[in-house]
């Protein structure tokens, strides 16, 4: 990849065959607004300076090591050393292990996601990986050692390339039973599953990434730019709250119902708006099943 340095090279093997590739990084917070601790009084940039918990005296890295916290801080000193030998010895190889689908692997198992390229000599054998990949709807498993630990990656098509995802291990990641275990169980049906089901019809729309865009960073910019220039920082825009509201008359008006005092008066407005899509899209939820067919659809963004 032109103007990008590659994160990792080696090879990647499938049974017999093999072929040279190249990790780049797939998502980088590199172009972030970024800032410096600086002292007040020099406006210098200031440095950071390890001190000792006790005698609060500066500890200089020489005299620094690892240690692992036993018990009420009593610590065992690791030498980094120590530390070293116990990366796994790496053999710059991407094993595959197994292909399976896709749909497979939870998403709450992806770590960070890498672009797979091949160098000029593995092009054919990288090329026969990937088609065979996208015609069987299949990913490969593979694990190698990255970054100083040993990894287990998703490598799936991707457009041209491929795209490989470091997972995390079982235990990083955290029960989801614990998670929801004080969540009661509530089950909705009836008006209030057919609203919400017509709200999600007419709310459907694909992804696109560049529609999203990041305010932090945008509000981040604008008081820079505003702090260059000297000119009055901008001011925070004041928070709308909604008003409180039922869940049902919630629904009901997300969906365009309103407020109706009962089912005749819903039906009567209704009937009396059938030129309008939006209103029979309501007419067609206040009979439940026919919500889906009346509601009229439209793509967001």
């Amino acid at each position: 990849m032109a103007g990008q340095r590659a994160q990792w090279k080696g090879f990647i093997k499938f049974g017999e065959v093999s072929c040279g590739v190249a990790l780049y990084t797939a998502a980088s917070t590199y172009e972030r607004i970024t800032f410096n601790t600086i002292n007040t009084a020099t406006g210098n940039r200031v440095n950071r300076v390890f001190i000792d918990s006790d005698t609060e005296e500066p500890v200089p890295k020489e005299a620094q090591t690892k240690g692992f916290d036993i018990e009420n801080g009593q610590y065992i000193m690791i030498d980094p050393d120590e530390v070293a030998a116990t990366i796994p010895e790496s053999n710059k190889t991407l094993e595959v292990e197994a292909f399976i689908p896709c749909s497979d692997v939870d998403d709450i198992y992806f770590d960070k996601p890498y672009y797979l390229t091949p160098d000029k000599m593995g092009t054919d054998a990288f090329a026969a990986l990937r088609d065979g990949m996208r015609e069987s709807k299949v990913a490969a498993i593979a694990r190698t050692v990255l970054f100083r630990r040993m990894r287990t990656v998703l490598i799936r098509p991707h457009g041209k390339g491929l795209i490989a995802t470091t997972l995390n291990y079982d235990y990083e990641v955290r029960s989801s039973k614990k998670a929801f275990e004080d969540m009661p169980k509530i089950k909705i049906q009836g008006e209030m599953l057919d609203l919400a089901k017509h709200i999600i019809s007419t709310k459907k729309g694909d992804f696109d990434p560049a529609v999203f865009d990041d305010r932090y960073e945008a509000a981040l910019a604008e008081l820079v730019k505003a702090k260059i220039e000297g000119k009055a920082l901008p001011k925070r825009k004041k928070v709308e709250v909604s008003k409180p509201n039922d869940l049902l008359t919630a629904l009901r008006e997300s969906a365009g119902l309103g407020k109706f005092k009962d089912d005749n008066s819903k039906r009567t407005a209704a009937n009396a708006n059938t030129g309008a899509g939006r209103q029979r899209a309501a007419h067609g939820v206040a009979k439940g099943s026919a919500a889906s067919k009346a509601a009229p659809q439209r793509k967001a963004g």
